[in-house]
Order: structure tokens, then sequence, then C-alpha cells
């Protein structure tokens, strides 16, 4: 019996690489000195992620600046002071502003593929960020001569672009990062802006063949940088029945970290969607924890979410990537790939005791 796992994203970069984006960030370094560091943090990313014996592997997202703003770093008509986003340690993050059209992406995910792609002939996934969060670029202000309309419609366009490139580039999936999914019921527990970004984000699927979208996925989850989350205290309950109104297959959904997994998973039955066969990776790896778990905790993480999901519709993953920002050292290289081999490991161990628990049956 095959229980499919796989990763989110991000590796903590090498310290010389997270130099690196800050020399960059100051000018104080070319593009081919950096060029060839970031080469180096991405080969051994490949190496060591092959190593674990991940079926399906990622770039790390070495050379993203973030996991939200890869498609627009190096835009002209952006400003630095968008929307901020508080971390429950008390850091935030701050989004850029868009301050003129139109809007177009200056990087496409594929890029980062084709990197990874050739250096390994393992199955890659790739990332994109969702058209929701960038959405929230455009100023509550507006924009003179420049409508939220058609900055809408021209992100979509883009979003639309940025997947299909990937999965014509050969990725084995796209996984879009809707982590302001949760997010969005803190700063509106009424739930009229998540319905307002499961609208967006199926703009974009709708664009999608029924083939494309059966290659496609969507994670969520409370955040997760430098050890802190920004949305965790936000009950599962009031996200999980809209996000099934995605119009995807995939569904990588944070649940390691979880203080009840249980009722998580009870609500995940309940809401499952009848309309098309989709596949649900739960989170057996919590990258915020530093303790690596063992493949027994793994192993009985999937059991106890195969009592609520058949196995053709359960997969595992981490409940988020390690490091999404490029500053973040919070996490070190060797525990997120031994967590990642436990990972790989413990499911391994799951899908034997389902397989033989099947045949006593």
């Amino acid at each position: 019996m095959l229980i499919p796992t796989e990763p989110i994203g991000s590796i903590p970069r090498p310290a010389e690489l997270i130099a690196a984006f800050a020399d960059r960030q100051a000018g104080a370094i070319s593009k081919e000195a950096f060029d060839a560091i970031a080469e180096r943090a991405l080969r051994d990313t490949i190496r060591r992620f092959e190593q674990t014996g991940s079926p399906v592997i990622t770039d790390g997202e070495q050379t993203k600046p973030s996991f939200v703003t890869y498609p627009i770093d190096g835009l002209p008509n952006l400003a630095s002071d968008g929307g901020v986003i508080p971390f429950a340690d008390g850091h935030t993050r701050q989004l850029p502003r868009l301050t003129a059209g139109p809007f177009h992406y200056a990087t496409y995910a594929s890029t980062y593929l084709a990197a990874a792609k050739r250096l390994t002939s393992v199955p890659v996934k790739q990332a994109v960020i969702s058209a929701s969060a960038l959405s929230l670029l455009y100023p509550a202000a507006g924009i003179p001569g420049y409508s939220r309309d058609t900055f809408l419609s021209e992100l979509v366009s883009e979003a639309v672009a940025d997947i299909r490139a990937c999965l014509a580039q050969g990725a084995d999936s796209v996984q879009i990062d809707f982590t302001e999914g949760r997010l969005s019921l803190k700063l509106d527990p009424g739930g009229s802006l998540l319905q307002s970004f499961i609208a967006l984000n199926n703009r974009v699927l709708d664009h999608l063949s029924p083939q494309e979208r059966e290659r496609t996925g969507v994670h969520v989850c409370p955040g997760g940088d430098r050890d802190a989350t920004h949305s965790a205290d936000v009950d599962y309950g009031g996200l999980l029945p809209a996000l099934f109104g995605l119009r995807v297959t995939r569904f990588y959904l944070q649940l390691a970290s979880e203080s009840d997994p249980e009722r998580v998973l009870e609500i995940v039955h309940e809401h499952l969607p009848q309309d098309r066969n989709v596949r649900v990776f739960v989170g057996v790896i919590d990258p915020i924890n530093p303790a690596v778990e063992t493949p027994e905790q793994v192993c009985e993480r999937v059991l106890r979410a195969a009592e609520y999901l058949p196995p053709s519709q359960l997969g595992a993953t981490d409940d988020c990537g390690f490091s999404p920002f490029a500053d973040d050292a919070s996490t070190s290289r060797d525990i997120a790939f031994e967590k990642i081999h436990a990972r790989v490991e413990g499911v391994r161990l799951a899908a034997r005791k389902l397989a033989h628990s099947q045949i006593g049956a």
C-alpha cells in the first residue's frame, strides 16, 4: 500500500547564502558572486534531499527571497510600506505596496524548477504563491488610473501563467501557498475576506484544464517564520469548509502542531469534497519544534489520520516550509533534513501496517 509523502517547500539556507541575500539587498555583492553561492546551496540541498529517500523533492526555495515575494522581487512600481503581518513572538513581516499599473510578474516559479530539475532525476514539485496573497499588494485607497478590477484581472492572468509554466516544465505537481487563508479569519472573523480569497483563487483555477487541476494543490498553515506563527489561534473549523471549495485535488494541511488533531480530522472527514477525488496530505512533522520526530511518531500520526480518511485519499507532509523567508535561520539544515528523513521512514512504516491490517481484516 502506498501512502504518498511530499515536503512543503523551503529548507533553511546555508549561512553563506543568507549573508549573500543581505549583501544583495545592500548592493554589496555582484550578481556573479551571488549566483555562485546560490548554486552551491541549491546543489547541496538537492543532494541532501535525495539522501532522505523522499520520493518527491523541492529546490528548498533556496534562491527565492521569500515564498510570497518571489514574483515581484525587483519590480519598480512597489513601495515598501504595505500591509504588516504580526507574528505571535512579536516580530512582523511587511508586504510591499503597489504604486502603479500595469501588474506583471518579474520572475516565474518555473525558473526555480528548471534549475532544480537539471540537478536531479527525482520528481520535483514546485510551490507558487496564491493570487489572494498578492492581491494584498493593492492599496485600500486605490491607485489613480489603475482600478482594482484591472489589477485583479492582470493578477489572475499572471498567476495562471505561473502555474502553467511549472506544469509545462515538468513539475510533479504545483502547490499553491495559501497561508493567508487562516490569517484572514483573524483579520475578519466573519469570513467575508476568506470567501473573497477563495473566489479569487478559483478564478485562477478555472483557467486550468481538468488535467492541470489534477496536478495542482493548495497548502494552508498558521504561518511559520522564526519559530513563530501568525494565526495558530484561529480555529480550523472556520477555514476547512471554505477551503475545500477550492477547485483542486490536493490539500496540504498543517496538523502535527495542532493541539487537537482528532477534531481537525473530524472536520476534514465531514467536509471532504464528494464531487471529485481528492487527496489530503496531513502534516506529520512540526518544523517549528526543534525536536526531531521519530519514524514511530510519524507512523502513529499517519495511522490516526487513516481512521478518518481512506488510504486512497491520504498523504503525509510537513506542517509548513522550514524557512519561508530568506533571512530565517531559526532552524538548522541538519534538523530539517533529519525531520524529512523521519517523515519518509515513518510513512513507509505506516503504509506497511495499514497493508497488513487490511490483509488480516
